[in-house]
């Protein structure tokens, strides 16, 4: 037996946050050399804000000294890309963070 597509109004998938309101992202984390001072750890941190996460429309919110771990997501409703994903992974990468790990897509307010 089929399941029955639900009809819901445009009204309550926003407020439900699916089909076109639906929001993915994904987890990161990463690690700094342990004798980073604290002005290179802010300063890999900025950079990292300003060279990938803003020029994509997305935002990061997360926490750390030389070990962080957040969550990056769109800054609109909409949905992070696998390009999103390799982009963050490959500037980390390719900018001194070891132990990187980057999760799959998923739904940020489903999970």
């Amino acid at each position: 037996m089929k399941a029955q597509a639900k009809n819901r109004s445009r009204r309550l998938r926003k407020k439900l946050r699916v089909d076109e309101f639906q929001e993915l992202g994904f987890d990161i984390a990463w690690q700094l050399p342990a004798d980073s001072s604290e002005d290179k750890v802010d300063s890999f941190v900025d950079d990292f804000i300003v060279q990938v996460i803003e020029p994509r429309g997305l935002g990061f919110g997360g926490e750390g000294d030389t070990l962080w771990h957040g969550l990056i997501c769109t800054m609109k409703i909409g949905k992070c890309t696998e390009e999103d994903r390799q982009a963050v992974e490959r500037w980390l990468t390719d900018n001194g963070a070891t132990a990187v790990s980057v999760s799959e897509l998923y739904d940020v307010w489903w999970a």
